[in-house]
Parts: C-alpha cells; sequence; structure tokens
C-alpha cells in the first residue's frame, strides 16, 4: 500500500490507547479478585461515567457543535469541564471535526473517520495515524472563538484533563480510603467505556442499523448504541436532520439528552431549542418508503393494479408536499405579521396541522399498501 494510504503512526495516541486499554483489561479485574473495590469506587465510576458521556452529548455535539439550543454560562462551564474530562480534546477541536464530518460524511478524502475505510479506522484508528482529514479545521467553528468557556477550556486543555482524571479519583481515594481502587474505576475504566460508547457512533452506527429517513449517506438508527451513549445512536435522523436539538424524536426512543435538555430548560437554564417540524420529519419516512416501493415498481415486482394504487398514493404525496411548501412561502411572504395577526397566524397553524394529518393518514394507507405486498414498512 501507498505512503498516503498509510501515514505514520501518532505514538504518543497508540501508547496511549494500547497502555490504558490494556489496564481495563488486565489490571482492573486483577485487582477487583485480588483486593476489591469500594462501594464508593462504584458509585464514582457510574458519576463520571454519566458526567463525561453527558458533557459530550449534550454539550460538545448538541450545544457546541451544532448549536441546536442555548445555555446559560454555568451549564456550559460544567459541561465544558466534564466534557474535558472524557479526554476527547478540547470543543474546539472536537467541534471543527464533527462538522466536517457531516459536510463529507462518507468522503474517505475529508470525513476525519469514513467508515469506507472499514470499522477500525472509523471506531478509533483515524486517531492514530497521521491521517490529512484528521487536522482540525478552525474555519468551520469561527462561531464558537466568541464563547469565552469554549476558548478558556481550549487554552486550558491540558490541565483540565489532568485535574479531573488524576485530580478528581486521588481526591476521592484519599477520602473514601480507596486510592487504587478509585483510580482504576473512576478513572482507568471510566475512560475507557467514555471512549468507545463514543467510538460506537462513528463505527456502528454507520454501518449496522435502519435507514427510516434518509439513505443519502451510511448514518443508521441503532437502538443499542443509543442506550450506550445517551441517545446518540438515532444517527440516522441526527444525520438527516442535524439541527434538531434531538435525536431520538419519537416517544418511546431513548435519548436521555434530550430530556437533561428539556429539564434544564423547564428550570430556565436553556432556552431556543431547534426542533425540525414534524411534516418534514414524516415526509422523510414517507419518502424513503415511497422509494424502496417505487423501486420494486420499476423492478416489475408488483402487480399493475398495486402499481396503480401506488402512483395514485406518490402523486398525492407530492400534491400535499406542495401546499405545504406553499404554507410556508405565505409566512415568509407574511413577516412579522405571521406572528402579530392572530387571525393569521391561527390559519397558517391550521393549514400546517391539515397537511401533517394528511401525511399521517397517508402513512396509514401506505402502511396497508406495503402489508399487502409483503413489503415491511421502516
Amino acid at each position: 500500500m501507498s505512503e498516503s494510504k498509510n501515514p505514520p503512526f501518532v505514538w504518543s495516541n497508540v501508547v496511549f490507547f494500547a497502555g490504558i486499554n490494556l489496564a481495563a483489561l488486565v489490571l482492573v479485574p486483577w485487582w477487583g479478585f485480588t483486593q476489591g473495590f469500594s462501594s464508593a469506587a462504584w458509585v464514582f465510576l457510574a458519576v463520571f461515567l454519566v458526567l463525561n458521556g453527558m458533557s459530550i452529548t449534550v454539550g460538545y455535539h448538541r450545544l457546541w457543535a451544532h448549536r441546536t439550543f442555548k445555555a446559560h454560562a454555568s451549564v456550559r462551564l460544567v459541561l465544558a469541564i466534564f466534557g474535558g474530562m472524557a479526554l476527547q480534546n478540547s470543543i474546539l477541536n472536537w467541534a471543527a471535526r464533527h462538522r466536517v464530518h457531516h459536510r463529507y460524511v462518507d468522503d474517505v478524502e475529508r470525513d476525519p473517520h469514513s467508515i469506507k475505510r472499514g470499522f477500525w479506522h472509523a471506531h478509533m484508528g483515524w486517531m492514530l495515524r497521521e491521517w490529512p482529514t484528521t487536522e482540525a479545521d478552525y474555519s468551520f467553528v469561527k462561531d464558537l472563538e466568541k464563547d469565552p468557556i469554549v476558548m478558556w477550556q481550549h487554552r486550558h486543555y491540558w490541565a483540565l484533563v489532568w485535574a479531573t482524571n488524576l485530580g478528581f479519583p486521588v481526591a476521592l481515594g484519599l477520602l473514601f480510603g480507596d486510592l487504587i481502587g478509585m483510580l482504576l474505576l473512576a478513572g482507568v475504566l471510566r475512560l475507557v467505556l467514555s471512549h468507545h460508547f463514543t467510538f460506537f457512533i462513528n463505527s456502528l452506527a454507520h454501518m449496522w442499523g435502519r435507514r427510516p429517513y434518509s439513505d443519502e449517506n451510511t448514518a443508521v438508527d441503532n437502538a443499542l448504541v443509543a442506550l450506550l451513549t445517551w441517545g446518540e445512536g438515532y444517527h440516522n435522523y441526527h444525520h438527516a436532520f442535524q439541527a434538531d436539538y434531538r435525536n431520538g424524536v419519537r416517544w418511546w426512543q431513548y435519548d436521555p439528552s434530550k430530556w437533561v435538555i428539556n429539564l434544564l430548560a423547564w428550570v430556565g437554564l436553556v432556552h431556543g431549542r431547534r426542533r425540525v417540524p414534524d411534516f418534514r420529519i414524516q415526509r422523510a419516512r414517507l419518502q424513503m418508503q415511497f422509494g424502496r416501493l417505487m423501486a420494486l415498481s420499476e423492478a416489475g415486482l408488483i402487480q399493475e393494479s398495486w402499481r396503480t394504487t401506488l402512483e395514485r398514493e406518490y402523486q398525492r404525496f407530492w400534491e400535499t408536499v406542495a401546499q405545504w411548501r406553499e404554507v410556508q412561502a405565505r409566512k415568509v411572504r407574511a413577516g412579522k405579521a405571521a406572528v402579530s395577526d392572530r387571525w393569521l397566524r391561527t390559519e397558517l397553524r391550521t393549514s400546517i396541522k391539515e397537511l401533517e394529518y394528511r401525511l399521517k393518514m397517508q402513512k396509514r394507507r401506505l402502511r396497508a399498501l406495503s402489508a399487502a405486498l409483503g413489503t415491511p414498512v421502516i
């Protein structure tokens, strides 16, 4: 293989990841069997794991990388501190790479952790070699450079890393009389678990799951990954609607990051949550299902009578979409009147609700049609 496909190793990263993963696999169980761990060590393993995970998902990802909501300075400070403890680089670097990933997803020449290079590369291999795509492009995060907390964390990142990853476990270990146990559980094992849970979003969530909203890239919805990553596993939805503060958009989907954001909004520490209109979400799901059925029709796998029904429903779908776009255009043309004029506001809202209901009914008909054809609904 050419040198361009095998750039030099980043030996500091290789040694670090090899060392800490080996410690988690060998030292942690050895110490547990021979000496045992205190209850406090287990408790703080869980506490720090949650704080690190939430700081990455709520803070690094949804707050800063995608600007899907706004938060009080106290919230941003806590997220910056415990996000730094997760040892995934500074907010500025993390967000810069993540925004590049979204813009160039699956492009092996631009996506920092493209799944097209394989599971290992997407999971953590991209950090072990000097791949050109891993260089942080700060032109993508000019807005974040205006956030004083982001820049404070960026300037003092390594001091923060040492203070939290070594200082916290040492202080707690001395306090509870279990220094080694606290270092191994709340320090080593917590960090390894936190890393791999996050890395699964780049690897598993781009190769194993469902695509109910878009098939334009490899991102998939994976409920197991969502369980491990505080709701980030609904990755197909996220790539389709990255401006939404929610990942698990359906009421039954496990998305504790969304719940935390909602709780903070309820107590007044978060505002400006951005949500994708329900119509757009339903349109995406229906469009995907229509695409699958139309592909079967073009392949001659659907009977003529059902093909006519499918084409009629498809025409109705696009008529509804056209009407929704017209309502949105009316809203834009109305400007401030769409907010201040109560009659106009009610009329526009009612029109949108009627069109949403129309899609809901069409979804039911399409489900029945799919059942008749023996095609599963995604």
